[in-house]
């Protein structure tokens, strides 16, 4: 490899490392509202996929179904 790419390739490699390293904060505007009902699907399908057990399952709809 001659000097010209040996230096091409670490520039780039740092403009990479330097992409990686900007702030992780995102700001989110507007408002996002999920319903009871769509926490209720998500639920089941966690549920029927085996993510969370038959206990869970419960433990989390009683706190979704609680809410205001």
């Amino acid at each position: 490899m001659n000097t010209a790419t040996k230096a091409l390739a670490g520039f780039l490699a740092a403009a990479m490392l330097a992409g990686c390293a900007s702030s992780p904060d995102v700001i989110v505007k507007g408002s996002t509202k999920i319903t009871k009902g769509q926490e209720l699907t998500d639920l089941q399908r966690a549920l029927n996929e085996g993510a969370i057990t038959q206990r869970e399952y419960e433990e989390l709809r009683t706190v979704i179904m609680c809410r205001n």
